[in-house]
């Protein structure tokens, strides 16, 4: 994914191309003094449910308690 960087003092001047740029799949790092402030992504769905069925399984005790030695570091 492309980066750019732009100074929080260029952002009213600048907001529209900031946002037509984030649309567009790039990167834009907000900044003051410097210093990263905030990160501006393409907006889109963080998941897909169903994009990979079957690539995790569990076993029959995923949800029982874990062994004392677990909690303890003792083997």
């Amino acid at each position: 994914m492309p980066t750019t960087t732009v100074d929080v003092q260029e952002l009213p001047a600048r907001l529209e191309e900031i946002l037509s740029l984030a649309q567009e799949g790039t990167e834009v790092i907000v900044t003051e003094d410097s210093i990263p402030r905030a990160r501006l992504l393409p907006y889109g769905p963080a998941r897909i449910a169903g994009l990979h069925a079957g690539a995790i399984q569990t076993t029959d005790d995923f949800d029982d308690p874990l062994p004392e030695a677990f909690w303890t570091g003792t083997p």
